[in-house]
């Protein structure tokens, strides 16, 4: 995730990082401009329209189709943002919970070597949650020198998360907890379960394939047919407005799509492996 400072209005004017929608767009911005540069000269110079009412007309068209076109993209964008917020909700969820499940067992647990484990079991279902999104292989998990047991071609959150409240059991079977503990410690232990399934519906369930096509075929056919209607009274500075309106359009599409799975690797993605670490450093604060 990109870190910057939100008032810095020239820095943002003037920089381009690997994800700017510019860098992105250069080679269909240019075949856009050759495109309308070409309209515009046939109809300046080989069909001369220069007073034909028809093509002028086009204009109005294009000013009834931008309304729609800015709905959609403002739609678009707005759900996408939904989702990218929804995440970064619920990995600020599995901190609250990571840190308050520490607490109540650094208060219960009297043994060194219990508070050892579950320690190292809470801080890892976030780093393998985190992998687990990003679609990482989650290698060997060791602890103390000791690999334990987890298959790879298996759920491997609900695994560690098994590992965890098999723990917690025996220590309730055990007597190093009571029931009315036990019944205590459930409702962080069980968000943990809740967390992932709603990171894995967000991850799994893109926009609807339809409407995410007619968008970009909108976009694409609207700015194809602009020049028609622009060229007579712009002339060739045509050109440089088809494009710029280009940008701005196909812009939007580009940052929905990429903050619509914010559990990837891109600059804009939230930042997993940084808060899962942080929710490690917490944890062996607090346990």
């Amino acid at each position: 995730m990109v870190q910057y400072n939100p008032k810095d209005w020239i820095t943002f004017i003037f920089r381009f990082h690997k994800s700017d929608t510019f860098r992105q767009l250069i080679p269909m911005m240019i075949f856009i401009g050759l495109y309308s540069g070409g309209i515009a000269y046939v109809e300046l110079n080989l069909w001369q329209l220069k007073d034909s009412s028809v093509v002028k007309n086009i204009s109005i068209m294009h000013g009834m189709l931008g309304f729609v076109i800015s709905l959609l993209l403002a739609y678009r964008t707005n759900t996408a943002y939904d989702r990218w917020w929804e995440g970064r909700k619920l990995w600020g969820t599995l901190v609250n919970n990571s840190r308050n499940l520490a607490c109540k067992l650094a208060a219960m647990l009297k043994d060194d070597k219990d508070k050892k484990y579950l320690r190292f079991l809470i801080s890892t279902y976030a780093s393998i949650l985190a992998k687990h999104l990003n679609n990482e292989a989650v290698g060997q998990v060791l602890f103390d020198g000791v690999e334990l047991d987890i298959k790879a071609n298996r759920h491997v959150p609900n695994q560690i998360a098994a590992m965890l409240f098999q723990k917690i059991n025996d220590l309730y079977v055990s007597g190093k907890i009571t029931g009315d503990q036990l019944i205590l410690l459930n409702t962080e232990f069980q968000s943990f379960n809740e967390v992932c399934g709603a990171c894995e519906r967000i991850k799994n369930t893109p926009i609807p394939y339809s409407y995410s096509a007619f968008i970009k075929k909108f976009i694409f056919f609207y700015v194809m047919t602009l020049p028609f209607g622009y060229a007579l009274s712009l002339g060739f500075l045509v050109i440089p407005v088809v494009v710029f309106i280009f940008y701005v359009l196909a812009s939007l599409e580009l940052i929905a799509e990429e903050i619509e799975d914010p559990f990837g690797t891109d600059s804009n993605d939230l930042p997993t492996a940084k808060i899962a670490a942080n929710i490690k450093k917490h944890i062996e604060e607090l346990l």
